[in-house]
């Protein structure tokens, strides 16, 4: 794909934007302006404060790390940190959404992550020959997640369901390799007392 286009439109489909994200820490630094700002018109007009003026607010930070205990300063501190760093995480990190990008020549192709899953868990089933129940996928971003549950006594060959994933995910051209985990959960027979 060498279109800015296209490459464009293949990463607003596959990554999220963080408008929900903007708009609430928008919205509250507005709220908090538009009290602060109410506080010190009504200040300077003489009035009562809603609930504490622009000097008392001063005084009481002033005075937080001296009249309040250190536990309860510490968890502010804490509450505040993980804040900020939620906002910054949000800011710098790319939101994905559960979308792959497919290489189909010229074509920009993006298929959701639980369409993928549920093509590699039928083409294990119809492999295997394990009902589609007893097989359980996962994508993610990075990896393919294979959960078998197959009934007591069936036999399964680890290493071509891993051929068989490896084939089908080569067949659908990700942009991006997905590195493949395969688990077999067998049932516990039940203990018999003597």
């Amino acid at each position: 794909m060498s279109s800015p286009v296209l490459r464009r439109v293949v990463r607003r489909e596959t990554h999220s934007p963080r408008t929900v994200a903007m708009i609430v820490a928008v919205v509250l630094v507005i709220l908090a302006l538009l009290f602060v700002g109410t506080e010190i018109v009504l200040n300077l007009a003489g009035q009562p404060a809603l609930l504490l003026g622009p000097a008392a607010s001063l005084a009481w930070v002033v005075g937080l790390p001296t009249g309040v205990p250190a536990g309860v300063s510490i968890a502010i501190g804490a509450v505040v940190a993980i804040v900020g760093f939620v906002l910054i995480v949000l800011a710098i990190a790319p939101g994905r959404l559960s979308k792959h990008e497919l290489r189909v020549g010229e074509n920009a192709v993006v298929a959701d992550n639980g369409v993928i899953a549920s093509a590699l868990a039928q083409r294990v089933s119809d492999d295997t020959g394990l009902p589609r129940d007893q097989v359980r996928v996962g994508v993610g971003h990075r990896s393919v997640d294979v959960t078998l549950s197959p009934a007591v006594g069936v036999p399964v060959d680890e290493q071509r369901v891993r051929g068989v994933v490896g084939d089908e995910l080569a067949s659908y051209r990700l942009a991006k390799t997905l590195r493949t985990s395969l688990r077999v959960q067998r049932p516990r027979t039940p203990e018999v007392d003597s």
